[in-house]
């Protein structure tokens, strides 16, 4: 058998055998990834003090681990989870490899947003969290406006999307050169998005937020599996699919404007993971768990090869990740023009 149903009383849910291997893997991956995150800094803390730490124990050390380490490791688990399943609505919308936050403008919308609230308002954490999400969403509006026209294509969002994206890069590099020094700086620093000094006060609220978000998502799995095989054909089956593409479009964008809000705009982990996780689970459609997993593994090791490549300088990951990124678009371009 290719698949497992577990049943409780009337439910049932089938469960491809791969996906279940797929998901142990990853979460073997993920526990290491996170260990070695605890692990490394500017004194390396054996596993076996990081488990004390963890414990409550550990003296200085233990609080460094659980105060400065801790919130850093969960929030590039808990961000590349969120970066992957935006990534993946957004393909699964768009039907395109190419339909990501990052490459459509979402993430340039999110961070006008929250430029606007650095160099016009005071920039606090309340002001970034707003600001980004209103821009994201703005922009979001404005992509699928301009491209409904005629009948919302895939490829035509993409495509809109693009030159979205190109235009609010030019207004966001406006604004950083009419900003005042320390503000053009500051504003520089975070568009590479980065993960330094992430610490719990940063992470408590984003991560109720996008545990929401995650909650609203898995009610809408089963729909979202029957809309991978068409527009068309989930219609056929029950599904209100006008509907549904406008719930996801939001839970995308609230997705991404929530981590770009604490973290700045983290390129590519959102147009890699769902790609890498539907080859890894072999599945017909972008399947939501491989993407969450796999943007979970990706932005977590990036963030560690962001600490290692010049330590004791700690890169922003968004470096690592673009560095990835611009890899795997290129592997996926040359492998889209063979196919043609």
């Amino acid at each position: 058998m290719s698949a497992l149903v577990l049943r409780r009383g009337r439910f049932s849910v089938r469960v491809e055998r791969r996906t279940l291997v797929l998901v142990a893997v990853m979460a073997v991956l993920i526990a290491g990834l996170a260990l070695l995150g605890l692990c490394y800094g500017a004194a390396w803390a054996s596993p076996a003090r990081v488990f004390a730490a963890l414990g409550g124990a550990g003296g200085g050390p233990g609080v460094v681990i659980r105060e400065w380490r801790l919130p850093r490791v969960l929030a590039g688990l808990v961000f590349g989870a969120a970066l992957g399943l935006a990534g993946a609505i957004f393909q699964n919308v768009t039907r395109n490899p190419l339909g990501s936050p990052d490459v459509i403008g979402l993430d340039a919308g999110a961070y006008t947003g929250a430029l606007v609230a650095i160099t016009v308002l005071s920039g606090t954490p309340a002001q970034l969290t707003i600001g980004s999400v209103l821009g994201g969403a703005v922009a979001a509006a404005a992509v699928y406006l301009l491209s409904s026209g005629g009948g919302l294509s895939g490829l035509r969002l993409v495509v809109i999307g693009i030159a979205v994206n190109a235009m609010l890069t030019a207004l966001n590099s406006w604004i950083v050169l009419r900003a005042e020094l320390e503000v053009a700086i500051a504003a520089v620093g975070w568009q590479a998005g980065s993960l330094n000094g992430v610490g719990w006060d940063d992470v408590g609220v984003p991560f109720a937020v996008l545990a929401g978000f995650f909650v609203l998502l898995a009610t809408r799995a089963p729909a979202v599996q029957q809309a991978a095989l068409g527009g068309a054909l989930a219609v056929t089956t029950g599904v209100r699919w006008d509907r549904l593409r406008l719930q996801l479009v939001l839970i995308g964008v609230g997705c991404t404007a929530t981590v770009t809000a604490v973290a700045g705009p983290i390129a590519f982990i959102a147009l890699a993971s769902p790609q890498i996780g539907r080859r890894l689970a072999r599945t017909p459609g972008v399947g939501l768990l491989p993407a969450a997993l796999t943007g979970a593994a990706l932005l977590a090791g990036a963030d560690l090869v962001a600490q290692v490549l010049l330590a004791p300088v700690a890169l922003p990951v968004g470096v690592v990740s673009t560095a990835i990124g611009g890899c795997y678009l290129i592997w996926l371009l040359t492998k889209e023009v063979w196919r043609g």
